[in-house]
């Protein structure tokens, strides 16, 4: 979910990680095989489920490998465009344009 301990750490003492439910204060609350982590991160909420343990640290896809994410990800409606895209040419005039829509409308400065 985080690149650092230390982030883990500070996203459980500012209350946004649950185990089973329940807000935690410390990173240090241990968790059990078949435990459901909530982690509150970016605007999003990611449900994992532990599904197993690691006898040394490891790489991020060795870590994915032990827990399930079960986040319910919302359904974009077909045809909604995504966000941010826009069709070539669309989208704020040029000052060349600008100019152009001021003569049209007759508005000269």
């Amino acid at each position: 979910m985080v690149r650092t301990r230390s982030a883990a750490a500070a996203l459980a003492a500012a209350g946004h990680v649950r185990i089973n439910g329940v807000r935690i204060d410390a990173a240090s609350r241990p968790v059990k095989r078949g435990d459901v982590v909530t982690v509150a991160l970016d605007r999003q909420v990611r449900v994992l489920v532990v599904t197993g343990f690691a006898e040394r640290r490891g790489s991020a896809t060795d870590a994915q490998a032990l827990v399930r994410d079960e986040t319910v990800r919302p359904e974009t409606p077909p045809g909604s465009a995504a966000t941010g895209s826009r069709d070539t040419g669309t989208g704020r005039p040029t000052k060349r344009d600008r100019r152009a829509l001021d003569r049209l409308q007759g508005d000269d400065d």
